[in-house]
């Protein structure tokens, strides 16, 4: 069960994570992500693995949790 996290503490709205995954997120009206809550479809991990990797605040993360 893969999941993704934000860390708020590190978010600067910068929104890149929403173009790389819009799958699983999107934007609030101050460019802040919402993300979907549902575990990441293994064919959207790896994807969400890149999102996590470009996000230039390093806020975004992929967990992978225990079944």
């Amino acid at each position: 069960m893969t999941t993704i996290e934000v860390d708020w503490t590190r978010c600067d709205a910068h929104g890149l994570c929403s173009r790389l995954l819009p799958e699983k997120i999107s934007l609030d009206e101050w460019g802040y992500p919402i993300i979907d809550g549902r575990v990441v479809d293994p064919a959207l991990v790896q994807a969400a693995r890149k999102a996590a990797m470009a996000c230039p605040a390093l806020a975004l993360r992929v967990e992978r949790g225990a079944m």
